[in-house]
């Protein structure tokens, strides 16, 4: 706890701080909040450097996008802000070589880990449309890729290509429907990629984990107040974080599930979040755009799909697992969604459609 409270005293914090304690379900970042004298709260945080491998490049985007949206909304609780070091940089380097960061405590905010309603889900579509739109202006190419080919789905199938012919742990011959799934559908891989470099799909400021757990609620309202976990900031397309939302939230099931007959992709649910996303930045997408959103989808759960398979071809050694086949499992579910979605495509398409109209 002392150890703590020193790394907080090295920010510009209104008072001393008085107490700290481990904060939220985070699994990647320490995260602590902090109370200082005045009685005002901070969330302290020690950046994970075994996973962002260049901190500097990851807090230099950090910060470039909270203090342009700080300077389009007035609203308090609508951004995160950092608050500075007190020899004014915006984060902190310790004796031990660590990084931390220090943001103000956002008030009166809730966050879900699950949508309880559809009305959950349209609201965290509205979340991520709004930060599409606040930053359509932003220049994309001045940050950092910190994690290079992210989602470059044709680098996925090079990493399960190669998982394939090494077949390190022998449990290829055990899965060769899966395989004959992902290869089937490699010659799609690079489409979103391909649009980009053409120009066709523009750059964009991207989030890159689009999950209603990044979306802090009012707790009142259970309106939208911002959009958190910014580490992933980058370079990317809109499309990818529209899908990512989709895979993982209109899912009918846990991403770990084992009986495949209650996988699938709920209109309904697509049907709100669109809503929600697009009623928010819906004017500020190119036509491409809008008319790539169902393939942001498909393609964010083929290559999540993928990567899982991957994983568990290699031996599970990059998604922790608590049990020998979650890999698999977890592979499965998405290719299921995938085939869901190919079942649907022109639902899907007529739903995105309806709801740019609007």
């Amino acid at each position: 706890m002392q150890g703590i409270q020193e790394q907080a005293y090295q920010f510009q914090l209104d008072g001393n701080p008085i107490f700290s304690t481990r904060y939220g379900n985070g699994h990647i970042n320490e995260t602590y909040l902090v109370v200082d004298s005045t009685a005002r709260s901070y969330i302290l945080q020690k950046i994970n450097t075994n996973i962002f491998k260049d901190p500097v490049s990851l807090m230099q985007n950090v910060a470039a996008v909270t203090s342009y949206l700080r300077k389009r909304n007035a609203e308090v609780n609508s951004t995160m802000t950092l608050v500075p070091t007190k020899d004014g940089k915006d984060w902190l380097v310790d004796e031990k070589g660590e990084y931390w960061r220090v943001y103000d405590l956002i008030t009166n905010s809730i966050c879900l880990e699950q949508a309880q309603t559809a009305e959950d889900f349209k609201e965290s579509g509205f979340a991520f449309g709004d930060f599409q739109r606040q930053l359509a202006d932003f220049p994309a190419h001045t940050l950092t890729e910190t994690i290079p080919h992210f989602h470059d789905t044709p680098k996925r199938f090079e990493a399960f290509h190669a998982a394939v012919a090494a077949d390190s742990q022998g449990r290829a011959k055990d899965v060769q429907r899966e395989i004959e799934f992902a290869l089937a559908r490699e010659a799609y891989a690079p489409f979103l990629m391909d649009k980009q470099r053409s120009g066709e799909l523009p750059l964009r400021v991207t989030h890159n984990d689009t999950k209603l757990n990044n979306v802090l609620l009012d707790r009142n309202t259970r309106k939208t107040l911002c959009v958190v976990d910014l580490d992933t900031v980058m370079p990317g397309l809109s499309v990818t974080d529209f899908g990512d939302s989709i895979r993982f939230g209109a899912s009918t099931a846990v991403e770990d599930e084992k009986d495949l007959g209650k996988v699938s992709m709920s209109l309904a649910l697509l049907e709100a979040y669109t809503e929600g996303f697009l009623s928010a930045c819906g004017k500020s997408l190119t036509a491409t755009e809008l008319a790539c959103l169902a393939d942001g989808a498909k393609m964010m759960t083929l290559e999540c799909g993928t990567r899982f398979f991957t994983d568990y071809l290699q031996g599970d050694v990059y998604f922790h697992t608590r049990y020998p086949e979650q890999n698999l499992d977890r592979a499965r579910t998405q290719f299921k969604l995938v085939a869901d979605m190919e079942a649907k495509w022109d639902d899907m398409q007529r739903i995105i459609e309806k709801e740019a109209r609007k």
